[in-house]
């Protein structure tokens, strides 16, 4: 195996040239200004690619003691890498691409970031002041490009402001709602001289992001669940992104409350808390589901109300007052008309939700929940989540993943790709702390798992970290195994092979009439496997495993986490029958949702 490690001498070197520049007001160039500026922000670690515009970084950067560098194979793994190590870390992930082809790759990435509210900070060259706006070579006006996919997006120009700029950029997504931010810097901002003075204080006229709750509306909030009789606190993603999962438990002990947490917040409570329902949605359990359609007051925490979760809007909840909470107003009453609007981080939000909670159960009491928990129990015994044999002799994914879940235990991280696989994650693996469930939730990017496995890896080095992946998932960034087996970064990745796009193909068999165009892969089934994926991991140095039986997968879970000094593959070869139930299809009302296939829960008749 490759060692990159730089040697001791080596390390001792580069820290002295980089104390010898280390003066403040020092004057430096422009390159060394940002790895300078990245240092004093306290960035770790850096995914990028070298290129021609934004080189001149890249030379001072190689002395840096503080930072280290990633070389990754493709600039979208490089964002997605970022990701992931902000997701599993709580810090705000950096990446670094050159200018053109190079700043449009990272595209997906920072789309995937904003929709996900993912800190991220983009560095990328530009072109020279005097070439921008020439059609140079390897021009690409990226800040017009990824301005509606960011939180806000740099040009500069001038090398005094390379310093400001970049403070701003990593204050701007790690704070209110996180997000990612582009900086693009023209390579001759970059070559020219500056002096390095780190801001004591930043000028944001405008960005005054709301933290603190208003205190009526905590009070509003309050009496409704001290009286609601079927209440549901409806858990999204901004619960992990704010740190808020322990006072969030508080709230769900305190009110009695059932509990649904949606794709991006599992983990955000328990799966093993008694009041917790499971994830809602297009795939979600049927008690959470049902759950929502019944409540009388559903309290959203960090939610956004969106298509997967809420099914026809029009239908949705449609009995329930409303409590919205989220760090961003504009998503307040976006979706769905709010009776109580609360705008703040949700750690300072449930901090006082709760005293005020307590106080009204003093003024009136507890309600009483005895027949609303009667009916969600029979929902949750009657419709448990669960799966069929296969018919083709070949592999059950949803055991093969429970028993990655059961086998890995709840301190793994697991990173997922988008399709079947994603969901059968998210329903059979139990989580039991946030920010170790990773995924891409808004944008739905295949080929999120791998890099972001890989981030993640970096950022907790000492969790095991699995990247659950599709074979047509894997085939898009697979070839940042590569950069994980040079630089040390041993992830797990369990292929859940079925030979096909597998959600896709689900929607041809259930809406197509079993058409199935263009969606086999060829990759699993049969004697001919292209690629072979036990190959494909050994010529990246990585240890290939197959497994075709049922007694064989604990055995190769086991001897996955026992290696340690490389990345594993396991491809399980899975029937590309399997479908994910339960499934409420695009555009429909939740209470259309079918349990399996041809079985639908019939609500009214159990109320």
């Amino acid at each position: 195996m490759v060692q990159p490690n730089p040697t001791p001498a080596h390390v001792a070197a580069r820290a002295t040239r980089a104390a010898d520049r280390a003066v403040p007001g020092e004057e430096v160039t422009g390159a060394e200004a940002i790895v300078r500026s990245l240092e004093s922000v306290g960035a770790e670690v850096v995914f990028g690619i070298p290129g021609g515009a934004i080189l001149p970084a890249y030379d001072p950067l190689m002395d840096s003691a503080k930072l280290r560098h990633i070389l990754v194979r493709h600039e979208q793994g490089g964002g997605h890498a970022a990701q992931g190590y902000a997701h599993a870390t709580g810090k705000v992930g950096v990446t670094m691409a050159t200018s053109g082809p190079g700043a449009t790759n990272l595209v997906t990435p920072l789309a995937d970031a904003h929709m996900d509210s993912i800190p991220l900070v983009a560095i990328t060259g530009q072109v020279g002041q005097a070439l921008i706006g020439t059609d140079g070579f390897q021009e690409a006006d990226i800040v017009g490009i990824t301005m509606p996919v960011t939180k806000h997006s740099y040009l500069v120009t001038d090398p005094d402001e390379i310093t400001r700029t970049i403070a701003e950029a990593f204050h701007i997504a790690s704070t209110g709602r996180p997000g990612p931010v582009l900086v693009d810097i023209a390579k001759s901002a970059m070559q020219a001289s500056t002096t390095f003075s780190w801001p004591q204080e930043l000028a944001l006229p405008g960005y005054h992001p709301v933290t603190k709750p208003h205190a009526k509306q905590i009070r509003e909030a309050a009496k409704l669940l001290a009286v609601a009789r079927r209440p549901v606190l409806y858990v999204g993603g901004g619960v992990v992104r704010s740190g808020a999962s322990a006072a969030l438990r508080r709230l769900v002990d305190l009110s009695g409350a059932a509990v649904v947490t949606t794709l991006m917040a599992r983990g955000a409570v328990p799966d093993s808390h008694p009041q917790h329902l499971g994830m809602p949605g297009m795939h979600g359990t049927v008690p959470a589901v049902a759950a929502l359609q019944k409540a009388d007051l559903v309290v959203a925490l960090g939610a956004r109300f969106d298509d997967r979760v809420t099914g026809k809007l029009s239908s949705f909840a449609p009995h329930a007052a409303i409590v919205h909470a989220d760090i961003d107003p504009a998503e307040i009453g976006k979706n769905r008309a709010v009776d109580v609007p609360i705008v703040g981080d949700l750690r300072e939000v449930l901090g006082d939700l709760v005293p005020a909670l307590e106080a009204e159960h003093a003024k009136v009491g507890r309600p009483d929940l005895a027949a609303w928990w009667h009916q969600l129990d029979t929902w949750r015994e009657t419709y448990p989540l669960g799966f069929a044999p296969t018919g083709d002799g070949a592999l059950a994914p949803q055991q093969v993943i429970a028993r990655l879940g059961e086998l890995a235990g709840p301190d793994a991280i697991f990173a997922s790709g988008v399709g079947q696989h994603q969901m059968w994650a998210a329903q059979f693996i139990r989580y039991e702390r946030p920010n170790t469930w990773l995924n891409s939730g808004g944008l739905g990017t295949m080929g999120f798992a791998v890099p972001a496995a890989m981030g993640a890896k970096v950022g907790e080095p000492d969790r095991p970290v699995w990247a659950i992946d599709g074979d047509g998932c894997f085939q898009m960034t697979n070839q940042e195994l590569a950069t994980c087996a040079i630089n040390d970064i041993p992830i797990k990745v369990a292929l859940i092979n079925n030979s096909s796009l597998g959600m896709v193909r689900q929607w041809q068999t259930l809406f197509y009439d079993k058409r199935y165009s263009n969606t086999d892969l060829h990759t699993g089934q049969g004697t001919r496997r292209i690629p072979d994926f036990v190959k494909l991991a050994d010529a990246y140095g990585c240890e290939g495993i197959r497994v075709e039986h049922e007694r064989d997968v604990d055995a190769a879970i086991k001897r996955a986490q026992e290696i340690d000094d490389r990345p594993v593959v396991i491809d399980f070869n899975v029937s590309r029958d399997a479908m994910v139930w339960p499934m409420v299809a695009s555009g429909v009302s939740n209470d259309d949702i079918q349990y399996a296939r041809g079985i639908s829960p019939a609500w009214d008749r159990e109320d």
